[in-house]
C-alpha cells in the first residue's frame, strides 16, 4: 500500500489559458505512450518479474501515477477559464460535447485509451525492453510538447517530467543488466 502525500510531485504552474496546448497534453494523459499506460504496464508486469526487480516496477509505476496527476493539473489549469468557443477552436468541441470539462482518458486526437497500449510478455527481459522503449517514447513526446509552448512556467513542469522519463529508462536498463547477469550465472546443486 502507499502513503499519499497531498501535494504534487513537482509544482505545476501555467502562465496563461492555452486550450490548444491542453489538447496536446492530453496525449500524455490517455495516449499510448502516456502516464496511465506506463503506470498500468509496470504495475501489471511486476507480477511476473524476478523478486530483485519488483520494487523498481512498483516504484516507477506509482511515480507514473503522480505524473498523471501533474498532467491532469496542467490540463485543468490551461482550460479552467476557457469558453466553449475557445474549446471548439482548439479542436476540443467533441470532448466538450461528451465530457464538458471533465478529463477523459484519450489521446490528443480524441481516441479513447485502450489496454492494447500496454504489453506484458511474461519474459522479464523482453518486458523491460518494452519499458525502456515506453520511457524513451514518453521522453520524446515531452520534448515535442516543450517545443510547442512558449509558456516558461509550463515548460518547467514538462522539463521535469521529461527528465524523469530519462531516469526511468536508465533504471530499466540497469535492471536488464542485473537479470542478464543472473541468467548467465552458473548454478550448481
Amino acid at each position: 500500500m502507499w502513503i499519499y502525500e497531498k501535494k504534487l510531485q513537482y509544482p505545476v504552474r501555467v502562465g496563461k489559458c492555452d486550450v490548444r496546448m491542453a489538447k496536446y497534453l492530453i496525449e500524455q494523459y490517455g495516449g499510448a505512450d502516456g502516464e496511465l499506460a506506463a503506470a498500468l504496464r509496470y504495475m501489471n508486469q511486476r507480477y511476473s518479474i524476478p523478486d530483485k526487480i519488483i520494487g523498481l516496477l512498483t516504484d516507477i509505476s506509482t511515480e507514473e501515477l503522480a505524473h498523471l496527476e501533474m498532467i491532469a493539473t496542467m490540463v485543468y489549469k490551461l482550460t479552467k477559464d476557457a469558453t466553449v468557443e475557445q474549446l471548439k477552436e482548439a479542436g476540443l468541441g467533441a470532448h466538450y460535447a461528451n465530457h464538458d470539462s471533465a478529463l477523459y482518458y484519450e489521446n490528443a486526437g480524441g481516441v479513447p485509451w485502450t489496454a492494447a497500449y500496454i504489453q506484458a510478455k511474461g519474459d522479464p527481459i523482453a518486458d523491460l525492453y518494452e519499458d525502456i522503449a515506453a520511457e524513451e517514447k514518453a521522453r520524446a513526446t515531452y520534448q515535442w510538447l516543450i517545443n510547442m509552448t512558449d509558456d516558461v512556467d509550463l515548460m518547467d513542469s514538462l522539463k521535469f517530467l521529461r527528465e524523469r522519463e530519462v531516469v526511468h529508462s536508465q533504471r530499466f536498463r540497469e535492471a536488464v543488466e542485473i537479470l542478464k547477469e543472473d541468467r548467465e550465472y552458473k548454478r550448481v546443486f
